[in-house]
């Protein structure tokens, strides 16, 4: 028994660490200071825009490392804060509020190491510095838009069941139906309790039906709108391109978003204060739009303008809610036009098939409502947010549609790609109110990575310097395994696309610093065992291997499991911490067990020993 590794392994292991150190190396080239340009729905990014900044830039006596567009974005790299400071001042002053100039960091990676898709770890707030908002979903406005539905679909149902009312009007928190007869409210009663399960029906008495949404129900509604308006706020942030974004819910009501890397606090509030609608209307065609506009607006149409100004006459029935879009793509037809393909939900599929079944051949528009506060606050203390709309697109209905439909009639593909943008991004349920606004500075981030790297360092060696002289020639190679082990967390950790190092992901670190030898320990002391025992060294390393590896691998399984379970009901730094610890038990579990066996294979293996230095 000689201990020998086949070639294979050999190059196996091998192959795994490079791959780590290749894909943990991109940490070591830092970040630069950066401007970032985005444009606006109504403008344009594109090499003439990059000679103004590299103009104005130059003009304002500013140096910059680099100036590129890529990716719908103008990235400028600059050499310190304060010429970023300065840069994003001049820039944001110069291209006015067409574009978004927002202050970021970028990483420093060679240009051949990101081409294999090599990026350094994302940090968390509290390393990278960045914004911290809590935001609040009005609930008022939630119920009141439930409630509106409620009495639209109320009139529809009762026109098509030919049930006659006199009024349906909204009252308080209710829905009031009118009629002219008992025998006719009686009729209607019996209808609506039929059809809507999740509502309550009073007879009020002066002929008067009271509708009220169920306990059960306005609390799913509740419930709705917090997740519905996670999500689509997730796809704005993530498709503005701004950071890797921790968007998660806080109670009943309230919303935690974290921008790590974001410098720009105004931007940041700006982009998420961005509440949005989108609704679908059919142009009003049997009234005149010159009547319209010098005071003589038919009471079911409103007046809405386009992206150039230009006065629509619309109904004021709403078709369809952007809520209800799953997915929306820009393309080209077949006769190499732009358009937009967009995907509903079932109950959106349904409303946008009823809608325009009787619409075949004329116009419908895209409405883009934009909501924002006045300042100014209610009885309750609530923001008052004023809508503002505008007409995104005009389409004309050539057939009945269903669940999948195509916007035509754009004018460029950029239109339509910031049309799909814009429906992708989806529609805020609710306005949402920033309640508490906390901002992480990068050199607190900075000293936070500093202290965690000195406890990394100093476990480190500690362990090291035990190992080494408790265990000799056999410590080194765990030593060796050790420094493995903190490559491969670092490179795993920088390959995963959701992982986010904090500072409790540093302490889960520095843990598995120490918990790593824990296996060569074990190891070790049996092969010490088996020494003691009169076996030959070949056999004490062979026996002390396989004898350890049941025990190692029970402790690291049941260490995992919690591990687990901390990343699967934790949140922010509790996950953190679990990631990084479930990280560092898998590589220490192949440092310590494969690759400490194949180097001392490697150096002791294949030949005949008297003794270890063990």
């Amino acid at each position: 028994m000689l201990n020998k590794t086949p070639l294979w392994k050999y190059i196996l292991v091998l192959m795994v660490v490079a791959v780590c150190a290749l894909y943990a190396s991109p940490n070591l080239y830092g970040e630069d200071y950066a401007v970032q340009i985005s444009a606006g729905r109504d403008a344009v990014l594109d090499l003439p825009l990059v000679d103004r900044v590299n103009q104005e830039l130059a003009d304002a006596g500013i140096d910059k490392k680099s100036i590129v567009l890529e990716n719908e974005q103008i990235l400028v790299r600059l050499k310190d804060d304060s010429a970023q400071r300065l840069a994003n001042e001049t820039l944001a002053k110069s291209l006015g509020k067409d574009y978004t100039v927002a202050m970021n960091l970028a990483p420093d990676t060679p240009e051949w190491l990101d081409n294999l898709g090599g990026t350094p770890m994302k940090l968390g707030l509290d390393l990278r510095g960045g914004v911290h908002f809590l935001m609040e979903v009005d609930m008022n406005s939630v119920i009141t838009k439930s409630l509106t539905d409620m009495e639209g679909d109320f009139k529809t149902s009762l026109r098509e069941e030919k049930i006659r009312y006199s009024r349906v009007s909204i009252v308080g928190e209710s829905v009031h139906v009118r009629f002219r007869d008992q025998e006719t409210l009686d009729k209607a009663e019996f209808f609506l309790r039929n059809r809507n399960r999740d509502i309550t029906l009073v007879d009020q008495g002066d002929l008067i039906l009271v509708a009220n949404m169920s306990e059960q129900k306005l609390s799913e509604i509740r419930d709705y709108a917090v997740k519905q308006n996670i999500t689509i706020m997730r796809n704005r942030v993530n498709q503005l391109g701004v950071a890797e974004p921790v968007i998660q819910r806080q109670g009943a009501d309230r919303i935690v978003v974290q921008l790590p890397g974001i410098q720009d606090t105004a931007r940041a509030k700006e982009i998420l204060n961005a509440t949005a609608t989108l609704e679908f209307k059919m142009l009003d065609q049997e009234h005149d739009i010159r009547d319209a506009l010098n005071g003589r607006i038919p009471p079911g149409s409103e007046i809405v303008e386009d992206q150039q100004g230009v006065p629509q006459l619309l109904q004021k029935k709403v078709m369809l809610e952007g809520s209800h879009i799953i997915d929306a793509n820009a393309g080209v037809d077949e006769y190499g036009m732009p358009k937009v393909s967009i995907s509903l939900d079932s109950a959106g599929g349904s409303k946008m098939s009823l809608a325009t079944k009787g619409n075949i051949g004329k116009p419908m528009a895209t409405v883009f409502i934009e909501y924002k506060t006045t300042g100014e606050k209610n009885e309750k203390g609530k923001l008052i947010f004023v809508p503002e709309r505008e007409v995104v697109s005009v389409a004309t209905i050539r057939a009945q549609l269903g669940s999948r439909f195509e916007i035509t009639g754009l004018d460029s593909p950029k239109e339509a790609r910031d049309l799909s943008l814009l429906l992708r991004a989806g529609a805020l349920i609710a306005p949402i109110t920033i309640v508490e606004e906390r901002t992480v500075g990068p050199s607190l981030g900075q000293e936070n990575i500093d202290l965690g790297m000195q406890a990394i360092i100093w476990g480190f060696v500690l362990v090291l310097a035990f190992m080494l002289f408790y265990y000799k020639a056999f410590g080194l190679v765990a030593n060796v395994a050790l420094a493995a082990n903190l490559v491969m967390i670092v490179g795993v950790m920088s390959m995963i696309p959701g992982a986010t190092l904090t500072l409790p992901g540093m302490a889960g670190i520095v843990l598995t610093v120490g918990m790593a030898v824990d296996a060569n320990v074990l190891i070790f002391e049996r092969i010490r065992e088996e020494l003691r025992d009169s076996r030959s060294p070949q056999q004490a390393i062979h026996h002390g291997y396989d004898s350890a590896f049941s025990t190692i691998l029970d402790a690291n399984i049941t260490t995992f499991i919690a591990a687990l379970i901390l990343f699967a009901i934790g949140t922010g730094p509790i996950k953190g911490f679990s990631i990084t610890l479930m990280i560092g038990i898998a590589t220490s579990m192949f440092t310590a067990i494969i690759l400490t066996r194949v180097i001392v294979n490697g150096v002791w293996g294949g030949r005949r020993l008297q003794k270890l230095s063990i």
